[in-house]
């Protein structure tokens, strides 16, 4: 049964900012994170090229990306398709102005952000429906204060896929629509991630504990959307893979449990979950989220399975905090009706020792958001500067773009920006190819290299683009004050070279395997673990730290923000 309703007026009759003010903020940060760091990482790199492939070379199957490059194991195009097609007339009409490709990715990463805001969107006007106003208020509130929902939000990991439909999801919880909440949840462990499975059991045992829905009626809801999302998958898959039959999401679960392969790229503590990520995901809302059902019993069937949810997880050695994306609302919601429920304790105690505590009380909520706030600007801005692939690609546009010419691309800048949407049209083409030493570079006739070498034989630098190395915490002096402040440390990480004039001409004319023009080129990296990637490169070879944590430790992680 979905809790019993609240209309609670905000009961302490001061001004507020406007939720739909509140909502339209979080669609600026979102964005926002889209315009400062548009380019996209290693994980990220099938959808990404995905929705390249069906923008620019549509029909013409032979030039995807995933042809060249199948990786590991396959993904399903399904969230490429939709975010490629809303995204189509705006990339058509920059086309015609004729806009670079970056724009086209801004594009697509800003649908996919809206699309994942309209799934907070609608889960935060059903809380204020079922908790009241002022719990939907501390719920956009603490979205704001995060770093990483919003952050992530315009990434294309299927794991974002899978948080849009989780909190679809949630929706229907709320509104007591328990079938449409299994529907949808099975859709997306079918389509999109496996691992909703882990998330499925405990709320498909907690509507069942609360007779929410018979047991039957359950069983047949999921079978049933399962065969749909199932034949669904496996008919667009299989054809643009063309392999069949193929449904990606049972390959990766096959690989990931059958051949336990996961933990072939890095295994974590079993608490890790408990007290490292979900810590430095949700920042003031994890405490809160405990307190919760100890101040409103209705919150219990929603903070159990999310707690269950990264408890199952646990005992997957494989850890990284993408993972428990679909389940960090279920945690925020119950951070933001402790929240509300503690706003009414403070203005509803009587006796004066009572009301000390509230008057002092009250002002932590807002120093306590703002200090959140405070800390994930400071993770953006690391995050920022963890895309030299990407910066150098175009810093090369920008020197040399008036003369075409093949370009090679090294592993580190392949890894941290680099990707379809970064290539220029032909003449220019590109190769990926690894493993070659520098005097195979310098014998190879390419006209430039994107390189993590600082010096090449044979090629001159012309451009660096640096990335995040550290967080170091200098001291402001002002008499008789001493304060910290974090200063974010970056270095040349990414090189691009020229082929020097007097070697041109000396060396081999020959284009090594990988070369193609721009047109037919593939990204040739991605992560092993569920994703697309040249040569079947794993997850646990470029496998870093957030850059959030590499904030708190002072370390440099070689992937970047989040694997």
């Amino acid at each position: 049964m979905p809790p019993r309703r609240t209309r609670q007026a905000d009961p302490s009759g001061e001004a507020r900012i406007p939720v739909d003010v509140l909502d339209a903020a979080l669609l600026a940060v979102i964005w926002a994170h889209v315009w400062w760091a548009p380019f996209t990482k290693v994980e990220e790199s099938f959808n990404v090229q995905a929705m390249h492939d069906l923008l620019f070379h549509r029909f013409h199957l032979s030039q995807y990306d995933h042809m060249e490059f199948p990786g590991v194991v396959p993904r399903t195009f399904l969230g490429a398709i939709l975010v490629a097609v809303l995204s189509s007339p705006l990339v058509a009409l920059t086309h015609l102005l004729g806009a670079s490709k970056i724009v086209a990715l801004v594009i697509v990463r800003g649908m996919l952000g809206f699309l994942v805001f309209l799934s907070f969107y609608m889960l935060r006007r059903q809380v204020a429906t079922t908790f009241g106003a002022p719990t939907a208020r501390y719920l956009a509130l603490l979205l704001l204060s995060q770093f990483h929902l919003p952050f992530y939000a315009s990434r294309p990991l299927p794991n974002v896929f899978a948080l849009a439909l989780a909190n679809l999801a949630f929706t229907f919880w709320l509104k007591g629509k328990a079938a449409r909440t299994l529907q949808t949840l099975v859709f997306a462990f079918v389509v999109f991630r496996c691992d909703v499975l882990v998330l499925l059991a405990p709320i498909g045992l907690s509507l069942l504990l609360t007779r929410s829905i018979p047991f039957l009626s359950a069983v047949l809801t999921c079978v049933l959307t399962g065969i749909a999302s199932l034949g669904l998958t496996v008919a667009v898959d299989s054809l643009l893979w063309r392999r069949f039959p193929l449904w990606p999401e049972g390959t990766v679960l096959f690989f990931n449990t059958a051949l336990n392969k996961s933990s072939d790229w890095g295994v974590s503590s079993p608490h890790w979950y408990f007290t490292s990520a979900l810590p430095r995901a949700l920042l003031l809302a994890y405490p809160l989220s405990f307190l919760g059902p100890l101040l409103d019993r209705r919150m219990l069937p929603f903070f159990l399975p999310a707690a269950a949810f990264v408890g199952l997880y646990s005992y997957l050695p494989h850890k990284e905090l993408r993972f428990l994306f679909p389940g960090l609302p279920l945690f925020l919601l119950s951070a933001a009706r402790a929240l509300a429920r503690l706003q009414v304790l403070f203005l509803a105690t009587s006796g004066r020792s009572s009301r000390a505590i509230g008057t002092v009380a009250r002002p932590l909520t807002p120093l306590a958001l703002a200090a959140s706030f405070l800390l994930s600007s400071l993770f953006a801005l690391a995050s920022y500067r963890n895309y030299p692939g990407g910066t150098a690609a175009i810093l090369l546009q920008e020197k040399v773009g008036h003369a075409p010419g093949s370009v090679h691309v090294d592993v580190l800048p392949a890894m941290t920006g680099f990707s379809r949407f970064t290539q220029l049209p032909a003449p220019w083409s590109y190769s990926k190819q690894e493993g070659l030493t520098l005097s195979q570079l310098s014998g190879f006739n390419f006209s430039y290299l994107l390189s993590a070498h600082p010096s090449v034989p044979s090629y001159d630098p012309i451009a660096n683009a640096s990335g995040f190395v550290r967080t170091s915490f200098r001291t402001l002096h002002m008499p008789p004050l001493r304060m910290p402040y974090p200063v974010l440390e970056t270095k040349p990480q990414v090189f691009i070279h020229r082929k020097g004039v007097a070697n041109k001409e000396s060396k081999q004319d020959v284009a090594p395997r990988g070369e193609t023009s721009s047109a037919g080129y593939a990204s040739g990296v991605d992560s092993g673990e569920g994703e697309s990637g040249r040569g079947g490169r794993g997850e646990g070879e470029v496998r870093g730290q957030d850059a959030e944590q590499e904030v708190a430790r002072g370390e440099r992680g070689v992937a970047g923000d989040e694997l």
